[in-house]
């Protein structure tokens, strides 16, 4: 039997098919009547060819793709299928805070976990050894996982805002500057009996809260009759600015023609517990835009005050564990001299009251009129100039 590996390899090295014919280890054997062996070889070699040519080839045995790893479950697989979910539902959460963040808000958590998916599949794929990288069923894991995080980002928004009543929101990203503190984005108002919402999510240990629960109360004043207040706490003695005066807004009822108020406020006096909300509309802007700091103030659900105190709690020091109910008579009288609390609190004051004067859609002269007694002339003055600086 002829050895054709052995032909090919002297072939290659430019032997005469006499000598190939010749070799030994070829175990070429012509028939005494072929003639000439080494054209009896080559055309033996030729035909050899031939054939191979001619014959169709078999059917190869279909590639079982679990032997290299893509049909299994492994780790590059499974990498496959949970970054495209991960990554479409954090997008998603990130451009629709509410309702699709809602649960799971993209910034941090989505976040942290798109990052960590990430840096486990790049692991796989390069501690991968068999198998190939891309194939049909890898290229279908990946749809599939793209797939599966539009609906769970779909499932999360459908049940968020059909079910629970939860708005849609913008990103943070996506709010304008406004003066005061203050920011404002293109949202559906936030109203109660018709009447645009102004919300504070605040504690009664934080100082930065304490200290701005004093222009939400007088904000509240100004635009109505209030009853609830208290006004013999402070702020935690163990925390900065220790002891600031403040008001419990938590037990606080507003009767006003032309604004509502809520708020979400942690009375426990335990440092660091968070407020519990109590809607959806809470959860959604808290979630949205309050970056877990406190205070946080929404006016009407288009204007925000996130991220800085209302008022600076510094200011207020002079009166700490002393002054509650001076920084209340101080503050009601818009009339004291200058170095009086209200000083330190008219700014943020007058910001809140120009916001939702702006939210009511009323002229300023006439929101003046509605409560009894009226605002000041310096109110009235100071709300229309900071009113027509809000765009």
């Amino acid at each position: 039997m002829v050895d054709w590996d052995r032909v090919e390899e002297l072939r290659s090295k430019g032997v005469a098919w006499g000598e190939i014919a010749d070799d030994p280890k070829v175990g070429f054997h012509a028939d005494a009547s072929a003639g000439d062996p080494g054209r009896a070889l080559r055309a033996l070699y030729h035909r050899s060819k031939a054939r191979t040519r001619r014959k169709p080839s078999a059917p190869s045995t279909p590639r079982r793709i679990g032997a290299a790893g893509d049909s299994r479950w492994s780790l590059v697989r499974i990498g496959y299928l949970a970054l495209p979910v991960v990554a479409v539902w954090f997008l998603l959460a990130y451009v629709a805070p509410s309702p699709v963040g809602i649960l799971v808000p993209a910034i941090p958590w989505l976040g942290l976990a798109l990052a960590v998916v990430a840096f486990v599949f790049v692991y796989a794929l390069w501690r991968s050894t068999g198998g190939r990288r891309w194939s049909p069923v890898l290229r279908g894991t990946l749809i599939g996982g793209i797939i599966l995080g539009l609906v769970v980002g779909g499932a999360i928004a459908l049940a968020g805002s059909l079910i629970f009543g939860c708005p849609y929101l913008p990103p943070a990203s996506a709010l304008a500057t406004q003066p005061g503190g203050w920011s404002s984005g293109h949202i559906s108002p936030w109203q109660e009996g018709g009447k645009p919402v102004l919300y504070f999510y605040g504690a009664t240990w934080c100082p930065y809260c304490s200290a701005s629960s004093w222009a939400i109360w007088k904000t509240l004043t100004e635009f109505g009759t209030v009853s609830g207040a208290d006004f013999t706490h402070y702020s935690s003695s163990t925390d900065v600015y220790p002891n600031t005066p403040e008001v419990v807004l938590a037990g606080i009822q507003l009767s006003s023609s032309s604004i509502a108020f809520q708020v979400s406020e942690d009375t426990s006096g335990v440092g660091g517990t968070t407020p519990v909300t109590s809607s959806c509309y809470q959860l959604a802007y808290v979630s949205a835009y309050s970056g877990g700091s406190i205070p946080f103030g929404v006016v009407n659900g288009q204007y925000i005050h996130y991220g800085s105190s209302f008022v600076d709690p510094a200011n207020l020091q002079p009166w700490e564990k002393t002054g509650d109910l001076a920084v209340k008579e101080s503050v009601a009288n818009e009339t004291n001299t200058s170095g009086s609390p209200w000083t330190y609190i008219q700014d943020a004051t007058w910001w809140l009251m120009a916001f939702l004067a702006k939210a009511t859609g009323i002229a300023v002269a006439t929101l003046a009129t509605e409560v009894s007694p009226h605002w000041s002339s310096a109110t009235i003055a100071a709300v229309e100039g900071y009113e027509s600086q809000i765009t």
